[in-house]
């Protein structure tokens, strides 16, 4: 396989910056649209089927901890492994890696549920991971919602250090 650099992925996908940190770029949107009244309460209004996005993260930044109304499906592209670190329903700490080293317990794909709090960081700080992110119902920003620090360490103080590092409000 033919690596390239964060710069020429950025480019040749036309990324742009993301508000969790990284860039991104929607390269699918369904057409058909789950009507509200069809959506849990957790939906703040209608919903493409499905959408994709690219999404490239740096050695040097980090998505910050959020959770979204939807499943998502994180696929590895290129690049090194990504650390993504979720909550469960029951408060404790997960970190899945995706990537492409089975050995490693890395994996290609990786399923963060619904309304659960979760952050991403490349595991190479001088590296990048180049990822696609599906969610079904379609991603919309009114279901995305950004952690507070204190909020969330007041929810998990024994994880405190890491939400304060993966947090940026």
């Amino acid at each position: 396989m033919n690596h390239h650099n964060q710069e020429y992925w950025i480019e040749k996908l036309n990324l742009q910056s993301h508000p969790e940190g990284g860039f991104y770029a929607e390269n699918y949107r369904a057409d058909g649209v789950i009507p509200k009244n069809s959506l849990s309460e957790r939906f703040t209004g209608s919903c493409s089927y499905s959408t994709a996005i690219y999404f490239l993260l740096t050695g040097s930044t980090f998505s910050a901890f959020h959770r979204i109304a939807s499943d998502e499906l994180w696929h590895f592209y290129d690049g090194d492994p990504l650390s993504i670190f979720f909550f469960d329903e029951v408060g404790n700490l997960h970190e899945k890696v995706l990537g492409i080293d089975i050995e490693k317990n890395q994996f290609p794909q990786v399923i963060i549920p619904a309304g659960v709090w979760f952050a991403s960081r490349c595991q190479n700080p001088n590296g990048f991971t180049l990822s696609g992110c599906t969610v079904a119902p379609g991603f919309d920003f009114a279901d995305f919602e950004l952690a507070y620090a204190d909020k969330l360490s007041n929810q998990y103080p024994q994880h405190k250090e890491l939400i304060q590092e993966l947090t940026r409000q």
